[in-house]
C-alpha cells in the first residue's frame, strides 16, 4: 500500500474550526506531543476535540476529503508511540477528552456505557455507585481513558481472573475512515449477527476505526478480598506457588505479581517516601490477591494455602494485609515501581509475554545474555506472572547515566526480543505495537498474519489516514 497524505495547513485547520466550532479546535500544546518517558516528540497542525460522535464523524470526513492524517489521542499514557507522529505530512491530533460522559448504567444487564474519553478511575467510581466493579485495573487509571485502553487491548493486574480489556467489552460505537458511524453498543452476551466488529477495532490502535463509546461489563462488588506479600527464592518457585494457590483457591486468585528486589531497591533509591513492607530474604517477591468466591472466608483460605507453601519450602516470609490501608500500601509499592524506573532512566524497556511454563528459563537466560553485552547493566524484571506478561527492563549501573549505554541500546532490545521469539512469546504484550514496534512486528509476526492485517487496513482505511505509521508501516 502506498498512500500520499497531505499536510494539514492553516486553511484546513480553519475549515475544521468552522465545521466543529472554535472550542473544538486548538493549537497543538506540548503536552499532547510527548510520550510519558520523554524519548519521543510528535507534531500536529492542531488538536481537534469533538464532544459528540457526530462531531468525530464530521472531522474524519473532512480529513478524508483532504487526505490529512489523524492521530487519535486518549489519555496519552501509551509507551509505544501510538499517540506520537514525529515525521511525515503534518497530521491533526484528535483528542477524546471532551467525550467523557457515562451514558448509561444498567445493573440488571450488568453494563456501563461510557464514552471513549472517560477516565478509568471515573468508570470505577460510577460502577461503585451501583455496588458493582469494572475490574480493569492499572497504575495509570487516573489518566488512562477508555478509548485508548480498548484500542490497545489493555491488560492490568487482574487479567488472570477477568481477562484483558477485550474480554470486558460487549460492544463499541466507532467512526470509520470515511466518517461512517458504526453503532454497535450491544448489551447482549450472545450476538452472532455477522462479523464481530468490536473484535476488529479493539486492539487495532486506532488504525481501523476510532472508538467513540463502549458497552463495558460490570461485576458484583467483592464481599471479601485478601492480599498478601511473600518472598520466594526464584521465579520457578513463584510459578509453583501460583499453581498451588490455584489448586487450593480455584478461580478466586485475581492477581499474582512477580517483583524483583532490584525494583524495590530502585524504589528506595528514588522514592523513599513510599513505605515498603519489611525486608524479607531472597531475590523475589510476589504480590497475590484473592477475591471472594464459593465458600467465602478467602482470607483464612489464603493464609492456610500460604502456610502449606511455607511447609513445602516454596515461600520464605509472608505478610497478609490486615486492613484496607495495608492492602493499599502493598499495591502502592507495585504501582510506583514504574515511576522509580522512569527516575532511574532505562537503557531499554521491554513489554513482553512468555508462556508461563517457560518464564523461569527465560529469566535465567536473559540476565547473563545482557551481562555479556555490558556487565554494568542492571535488570528490573517484574510483572503479571499469572498471564506471562513481564516488564523486562535494562538500566545503567548505579551512578551512571543511560547516555553511556546508548551505543548498545539497540543491541539490548534486539537480544531480548529475539530471545522472547525463541521462547514462543510476544514482544508486544499489553502496551501494543504503536510506532516503536512496527519493525518488530514485521520481524517476528507470521507472514500470513501480516498479509491479513494489511488487507484489513486496506479495506477499512484505503486512504491510510487513521493513525498513519502505527502498527503497520
Amino acid at each position: 500500500m502506498t498512500h500520499h497524505l497531505n499536510a494539514a495547513d492553516e486553511g484546513f485547520v480553519a475549515r475544521l474550526a468552522e465545521a466543529l466550532g472554535p472550542d473544538a479546535v486548538r493549537p497543538a500544546e506540548p503536552r499532547y506531543l510527548e510520550e510519558p518517558r520523554g524519548r519521543y516528540h510528535g507534531q500536529a497542525a492542531a488538536v481537534v476535540r469533538p464532544d459528540t460522535t457526530e462531531a468525530v464523524a464530521a472531522a474524519v470526513r473532512l480529513c478524508a476529503g483532504a487526505r490529512v492524517g489523524i492521530v487519535p489521542y486518549s489519555g496519552g499514557t501509551g509507551l509505544v508511540g501510538g499517540q506520537i507522529l514525529s515525521n511525515g505530512p503534518m497530521p491533526v491530533l484528535l483528542s477524546f477528552e471532551r467525550m467523557n460522559r457515562i451514558r448509561d448504567v444498567n445493573v440488571i444487564d450488568g453494563i456501563l456505557t461510557a464514552e471513549a474519553g472517560c477516565i478509568l478511575a471515573d468508570v470505577h467510581a460510577a460502577a461503585g455507585e451501583v455496588a458493582r466493579i469494572f475490574p480493569l485495573t492499572l497504575a495509570s487509571e487516573g489518566s488512562a481513558r477508555i478509548g485508548g485502553l480498548l484500542a490497545t487491548n489493555a491488560g492490568g493486574v487482574h487479567v488472570i481472573r477477568y481477562g484483558n480489556a477485550r474480554d470486558l467489552c460487549l460492544g463499541v460505537e466507532a467512526v470509520l475512515a470515511d466518517g461512517t458511524i458504526v453503532r454497535g453498543l450491544s448489551r447482549v452476551v450472545k450476538d452472532n449477527m455477522g462479523y464481530n466488529f468490536r473484535h476488529v477495532v479493539i486492539g487495532s490502535e486506532g488504525t481501523l476505526g476510532l472508538i467513540t463509546a463502549a458497552s463495558l461489563r460490570l461485576y458484583p462488588r467483592l464481599a471479601e478480598t485478601a492480599t498478601a506479600w511473600a518472598s520466594v527464592a526464584s521465579p520457578a518457585d513463584a510459578l509453583a506457588l501460583l499453581g498451588r494457590l490455584r489448586g487450593a483457591l480455584g478461580g478466586t486468585v485475581s492477581a499474582f505479581e512477580l517483583i524483583s528486589t532490584q525494583g524495590l531497591e530502585f524504589l528506595a533509591e528514588t522514592l523513599p517516601q513510599v513505605t515498603q513492607p519489611p525486608a524479607m530474604p531472597g531475590d523475589w517477591r510476589v504480590l497475590v490477591e484473592v477475591d471472594d468466591g464459593p465458600g467465602g472466608n478467602v482470607g483464612d483460605r489464603l493464609e492456610a494455602a500460604l502456610a502449606d507453601a511455607i511447609e513445602a519450602g516454596l515461600v520464605g516470609d509472608v505478610l497478609i494485609a490486615q486492613a484496607d490501608a495495608q492492602r493499599a500500601a502493598f499495591w502502592r509499592v507495585r504501582e510506583m515501581i514504574p515511576e522509580a524506573n522512569r527516575a532511574i532512566g532505562a537503557i531499554s524497556s521491554h513489554d513482553i509475554s512468555i508462556p508461563p511454563s517457560r518464564l523461569p528459563e527465560f529469566i535465567a537466560t536473559a540476565g547473563p545474555m545482557l551481562g555479556a553485552l555490558d556487565p554494568g547493566v542492571r535488570i528490573n524484571c517484574f510483572g503479571h506472572l499469572g498471564d506471562g506478561n513481564l516488564h523486562y527492563n535494562a538500566f545503567p549501573a548505579r551512578g551512571e547515566s543511560r547516555d553511556r549505554y546508548e551505543p548498545i541500546r539497540a543491541s539490548v532490545s534486539r537480544a531480548v526480543h529475539d530471545l522472547v521469539h525463541e521462547f514462543g512469546g510476544s514482544v508486544a504484550a499489553e502496551h501494543g505495537v504503536g510506532r516503536l514496534k512496527v519493525a518488530d512486528l514485521e520481524r517476528y509476526a507470521d507472514p500470513g498474519k501480516l498479509e491479513a492485517m494489511r488487507r484489513l487496513k486496506q479495506a477499512f482505511d484505503p486512504l491510510g489516514i487513521l493513525n498513519p505509521g502505527a502498527v503497520l508501516a
